[in-house]
């Protein structure tokens, strides 16, 4: 019988799923128009990278905190969850290049606030006396 917890046991497998399944979901809107321009796409598999590195990491610290419950574990779970919308920031950035801002931000200065933030975070887990 097939069990989700399982996925977590064999990280090969949940690698595997998580590169399938976020290449899936980017390969139409980013990768796929973006496929001959050179560096540009090279620029945007880094990001891609990225993300697929997060998902993988966040879903760890998630099951790990499930099963142990500190709040260190719950910090890094916040932290690479975090550090996912922060690469997705930045993903939009390097595809369409000065079309979106927040307010007087570029989403540049938005990609690498919600980094800074991220180690902040994974700062304070480390950091934590439980």
């Amino acid at each position: 019988m097939f069990r989700p917890e399982r996925l977590v046991e064999k990280k090969s497998t949940l690698f595997s799923i998580v590169v399938t399944g976020v290449i899936a979901i980017l390969a139409l809107p980013i990768i796929i128009p973006h496929l001959l321009h050179g560096y540009h796409l090279a620029h945007i598999f880094l990001h891609v990278g990225g993300i697929t590195l997060a998902v993988f990491i966040s879903t760890l610290a998630i099951f790990a905190y499930y099963r142990l419950r500190t709040r260190r574990l719950l910090l890094s779970a916040v932290a690479f969850t975090n550090f996912i919308a922060a690469e997705i920031v930045l993903l939009v950035d390097a595809t369409w290049p000065s079309i979106y801002d927040v307010g007087g931000m570029s989403f540049a200065e938005v990609g690498h606030l919600l980094t800074f933030v991220t180690l902040g975070l994974l700062a304070l887990g480390v950091f934590r006396n439980d």
